[in-house]
């Protein structure tokens, strides 16, 4: 057992720049996150709790055998790592960062993302952000996980993106970072008032089905504070039926896809 969770661990390692990093973004010993990768420890439970949460994973999944762990992250050859100076029009990037950075502070911490699901249409997805400071600018990690009615199999969904404020309105751009396959923007109202409570907008994004339709919703964002018990927080994300009473009603209504008579275009409402 401790064998295929040291095999699992480096290899979900495998999806960020450096040990150190994760190691960083984790706020674990490097020397102790070592023992775990070499298998000559197994992590305390709340350890556990915070590699779950990080990688977007849960307990028993780190335990699978190292070739179904391998399938569930849906393997593909790694990318390089890009260079800034082979490209520079990635200067551009830390520009947009800097332009708005400071009007951010107020929107880092937690959120449930509400929004109708791409790929399992007619029901309401909720997932799990974190936006957060890192050394050149403001970055998030999106977490889905939901289990379909006719599999038994929890699935899960991890994308790592950038978040810039730009006249009055928050951008949102990541992808996913198991396959690359998908990047996603999401387009957010700010909030002037002092309390944080919603944030309204738009998402666009590849329906997850095999048609693949781009696809534009309507998103909600519900603040949930700078500091959470993940654990919980992801076990309540997944698929919700809008008939039901998990989510209140006036979110829902905020969720509904229609166009007025009078209106050309999809829009965000407040």
């Amino acid at each position: 057992m401790t064998d295929h969770f040291a095999k699992n661990l480096r290899f979900a390692c495998g999806y960020y720049k450096s040990i150190a990093e994760v190691c960083r973004r984790l706020k674990l010993n490097r020397a102790q996150f070592n023992r775990y990768l070499s298998g000559r420890h197994k992590p305390s439970a709340n350890a556990m709790m915070r590699l779950c949460d990080f990688f977007g994973m849960e307990e028993f999944e780190f335990l699978l055998p190292h070739d179904q762990f391998q399938r569930l992250l849906q393997v593909k050859p790694r990318t390089q790592t890009i260079e800034r100076s082979n490209y520079p029009e990635l200067e551009h990037l830390t520009k947009l960062h800097r332009t708005g950075d400071s009007n951010l502070e107020k929107y880092l911490g937690y959120y449930f993302e509400y929004y109708y699901s791409l790929s399992s249409p007619g029901k309401i997805l909720r997932t799990l952000i974190c936006i957060e400071r890192q050394e050149d600018g403001v970055y998030y990690q999106r977490t889905e996980r939901f289990q379909e009615a006719s599999k038994n199999v929890i699935s899960h969904g991890v994308y790592n993106g950038a978040a810039f404020f730009l006249t009055d309105r928050i951008f949102l751009v990541d992808y996913e970072a198991r396959t690359g396959y998908e990047i996603t923007e999401t387009i957010l109202f700010p909030t002037f008032r002092n309390k944080l409570s919603r944030l309204n907008g738009l998402k666009l994004g590849v329906s997850g089905s095999g048609e693949r339709m781009p696809c534009c919703t309507r998103v909600v964002y519900e603040y949930l504070g700078r500091s959470i018990n993940k654990h919980r927080a992801l076990s309540l994300c997944g698929l919700y039926d809008p008939a039901g009473d998990e989510i209140d009603a006036p979110l829902k209504e905020a969720l509904v896809n229609t166009i007025a008579p009078n209106e050309w275009h999809f829009r965000a409402r407040h």
